[in-house]
Order: C-alpha cells, then sequence, then structure tokens
C-alpha cells in the first residue's frame, strides 16, 4: 500500500465525518485489514506492504436512516474524483488514479436488477447478497479523532473465504485468501477460538463448505483443526 493512498483514504474518512455521514457507513473490503490495527494492537497480523488495491468499498446497511443531503462526487471533486458510470445499467463509481470509491447495499427480497439510488448522497449503489454477514456484528475503530466501523475481524475473513472462489482474476484470489488467513491466524493468537467457531456455525452448510474447501486448499491445517 502506497503511503499517498492512505493520506488519500484519511482525508475522504475525515470529510465523510465532518458531513456526518461517516456513522452511516461500513468500510468493508480489503481495506478493512489496514485499519483493523486498532484492533489487534501491537501484534502482527498482516504484511501492509503486500495491500495493494485501488478499491474502497462502503456498505450503507440502512439507506434511509441517512437524513443529511450530502453531495459526495462534489464533496471529493477537488481531491481527483472524477463521477464514472459502469455496465448498462449505470452503476456509479469514484475515480481517482490512486483509488476507485464504491458504494454498497444488501440487496433484500427478490433483489434489484438496477443500481439503487441513493439521491441524499448523490450517486447509486449495488445490491448484493449476503452482506448482512458483514453488518450484523461490527466493530468501531479509533482513527484520528473520529470512529470507523468495520465488521468484526472473524466475520471479514470468513467472508473473504467465500467470496474469493468466486474472483476470475487469480491474483486477487489468492490475495483475497491470503488476507483472511492471516486474520484468522491472529484471532487465534488472540485466543478468540471461540469466537471463529461462533461465527463458522452461524452461516449455511454451503458457505461452510466453501470456506473449508478453501482452507484446505491452502493447506491451513491450524485454522481447520478449530472449524472442525
Amino acid at each position: 500500500m502506497e503511503k499517498k493512498q492512505y493520506e488519500l483514504c484519511l482525508e475522504i474518512l475525515r470529510r465523510f465525518h465532518k458531513t456526518g455521514i461517516l456513522n452511516h457507513f461500513i468500510l468493508i473490503g480489503s481495506w478493512c485489514a489496514v485499519f483493523y490495527e486498532d484492533y489487534f494492537g501491537s501484534a502482527p497480523y498482516l504484511d501492509q506492504t503486500t495491500l495493494k488495491t485501488r478499491d474502497i468499498d462502503f456498505l450503507v446497511n440502512t439507506p434511509s436512516h441517512i437524513k443529511q443531503k450530502v453531495d459526495i462526487p462534489d464533496l471529493l471533486k477537488d481531491l481527483g474524483f472524477i463521477t464514472t458510470f459502469h455496465g448498462t445499467q449505470g452503476y456509479i463509481k469514484l475515480d481517482h488514479p490512486d483509488l476507485t470509491l464504491e458504494f454498497l447495499v444488501p440487496e433484500r427480497g427478490r433483489g434489484i436488477e438496477k443500481p439503487y439510488s441513493l439521491p441524499q448522497l448523490g450517486l447509486n449503489a449495488v445490491a448484493l447478497r449476503f452482506l448482512e454477514f458483514l453488518s450484523d456484528n461490527t466493530i468501531k475503530v479509533k482513527v484520528e479523532d473520529f470512529s470507523l466501523t468495520l465488521p468484526h475481524p472473524v466475520h471479514f475473513a470468513l467472508h473473504k473465504l467465500i467470496i474469493f472462489q468466486r474472483r476470475t482474476k487469480k491474483d486477487k484470489a489468492i490475495k483475497d485468501r491470503s488476507i483472511a488467513i492471516d486474520i484468522l491466524e491472529a484471532l487465534i493468537k488472540r485466543g478468540e477460538v471461540n469466537l471463529i467457531q461462533k461465527a463458522f456455525k452461524s452461516v449455511s452448510v454451503k458457505w461452510q463448505t466453501k470456506i473449508v474447501k478453501g482452507l484446505q486448499e491452502a493447506e491451513e491445517k491450524e485454522i481447520l483443526k478449530v472449524l472442525l
């Protein structure tokens, strides 16, 4: 991870905090690993030099709770972010040479096949299934003078072990699996085996099978022993 990426990410978070919208967001995706340092303290859990991703994903778990109107594209315009539209449906991303921002919402019920409009934020979001696994158990970490909401590390790691198998690019899949394994190993060292087991048992058998398969392919016998 380059320093300028990190500084840019911090400035985005500062602005979201100052406008009052950061409390409505959950940071998900690989950037969580950067901010889990507050949770793990001085215990090493991830070689952050290997974390190279431009994508920052924010989960808007309850869009209806956002009452203030903040035009995010305009808020970040002077930083060099531009609004781009993707796919035939026009999904919005905010692109910068160093970072790309995307917003997600949980897909519920029958689901929708078009972007979820967030007019109060001046953009739209991608609706995806199974995000509740990340939003149902969260933690808050200290960043400068404000708090940032993240999925609990165990939920983040297990979710990564599921979705990495859907990746079409092998390098990204391996990176996702590696981050998940690093975090699970750190949790085991912290004595949080029970949390791992509880989270694992809370998911469907189908998901459990995918998690086990991913760990077997990586020959992670210690973690498998905890789960099985």
